[in-house]
């Protein structure tokens, strides 16, 4: 129940941000594009930094961790409502996104630790189904709030549910013993150079279109830096660990299935807005359906990746995704809301059978160790698909001529990704050991 509620507070943190950004530009006198910073703030510190946080996690008590990242997610969000300047607020944001990270990094050694092998899955599936129904509250309970009381408000609407996961954190979550590690000099090496080629990747694909110059040599300095990370003997340990078949091609098979972002986030208000010439309660409506379909369905994915195995149950779900989302390239600008709706409910079902499963899975990939350093790397590919998946859609869809052409041309830019990251998960299944009994 911890992690749940602490997962709800990371994801409600981006969702929510996002609906008072309006307000944000009025109040400090900043341009839209410049109050997206307010979101960029979050993503790119959590992004940076996680690999390094497992790192340190390995090396921490767990609730220890725990209990210092909610109480860092409290303070920011108070300092962030209190901000009497634009860069007070960004410097809160960048403090959000830090700790967030802390959290994405111990959520999966926590599990390892508190829940038996054979009932990871359903533990996680709960996991999700509780981070759903709480991201579907908080964009309209965030609007809510914001009218009422302003933006300011909108970051201070978390903490009863921080407060909670923290007093259940304490009560619940097993201490591992150890102490709270002090960041050593090669830690801090590592997260300069590693979060610097993250940063300046993530950074270089939100300016790929708007700034095509600086977003080249921004990949390129991001390139540099992964190459002198490459290089430290600090890094060889978790470069081991990715380079085995099993972690390796699932983790790069879940960036490509993790690009599916780009559809909720960019294509779909696109289509809604300007080929259905609706509002945006529809759109609110389209995406509600999706998780409507993941809540209820993610628990009971996760018992079926406890009992019949987790990496095959995520293959099945992929596949019913890829079935939803090779639905939409049927859509017209002719299409009603019965038309989405039902195929956003197919996507939720798909996602719900694959994003529990695939994380018990990989779990069970990862040195017992290096827990910590997974739970980063899982993080790192997620949010950098939530930045790549977007941008890559909105450059196919602008090369496609926008309308239904580029609506088409992004799905299939999509899916094309969604197959072959599907295609590396099967080659990546585990392989079965076979005990032989003795004659």
């Amino acid at each position: 129940m911890a992690l749940a509620l602490a997962m709800v507070v990371n994801t409600s943190d981006m969702t929510i941000a996002a609906i008072v950004l309006p307000g944000i530009a009025t109040d400090f006198g900043v341009t839209p594009a410049t109050s997206a910073w307010v979101l960029l703030a979050y993503v790119l510190p959590m992004a940076a930094i996680a690999i390094p946080a497992g790192r340190w996690v390995d090396r921490s008590d767990l609730r220890t961790v725990f209990v210092v990242s909610m109480v860092g997610v409290a303070a920011a969000s108070v300092v962030a409502a209190m901000a009497p300047t634009f860069w007070v607020l960004l410097a809160a944001r960048f403090v959000q996104g830090f700790v967030a990270a802390l959290t994405m990094a111990v959520y999966m050694p926590i599990v390892v630790s508190s829940v038996r092998e054979d009932q990871r899955g359903r533990a996680i599936g709960y996991i999700v189904s509780i981070m759903t129904i709480g991201g579907m509250l908080g964009a309209p309970l965030g609007g809510l709030i914001a009218g009422s009381f302003g933006w300011p408000g909108v970051f201070l609407l978390k903490l009863p549910v921080v407060i909670a996961a923290i007093v259940v954190g304490v009560i619940s979550i097993p201490s591992n013993r150890k102490r709270l590690s002090v960041p050593d000099r090669a830690l801090v090496r590592d997260t300069l150079v590693l979060g610097g080629a993250v940063t300046g990747l993530l950074l270089g694909m939100d300016n790929l279109t708007s700034a095509p110059v600086l977003a080249a040599g921004l990949m390129a300095v991001a390139v540099l830096l992964a190459i002198v990370w490459v290089r430290l003997a600090t890094s060889k340990p978790i470069i081991s660990v990715i380079a085995t078949r099993v972690l390796g091609l699932n983790l790069l098979g879940l960036l490509l299935a993790s690009l599916l972002i780009g559809l909720i986030t960019f294509l779909l208000p696109y289509f809604v807005t300007d080929e259905m010439t609706a509002g945006p309660e529809v759109l609110g409506i389209v995406l509600l359906a999706y998780s409507a379909a993941v809540a209820p369905v993610s628990p009971i994915a996760g018992w079926l990746a406890d009992r019949y195995g987790a990496h095959l149950i995520a293959v099945i779900g992929g596949v019913i995704t890829a079935a939803g989302l090779a639905t939409m390239l049927t859509l017209s600008g002719d299409a009603t809301l019965v038309d989405l709706l039902w195929r956003m409910v197919l996507l939720g079902i798909g996602g719900a059978v694959f994003n529990g499963p695939i994380n018990t899975a990989l779990i069970k990939a990862v040195p017992p160790d290096m827990i910590g350093v997974a739970g980063g790397l899982f993080a790192t590919v997620r949010t950098m698909a939530s930045t790549l998946g977007p941008a890559g859609v909105a450059l196919v869809w602008t090369f496609a001529g926008g309308g239904s052409g580029g609506f088409s041309a992004g799905v299939a830019m999509l899916l094309g990704c969604y197959a072959i990251g599907l295609v590396l998960m099967v080659f990546g299944r585990p392989v079965r050991t076979v005990v032989a009994k003795a004659a």
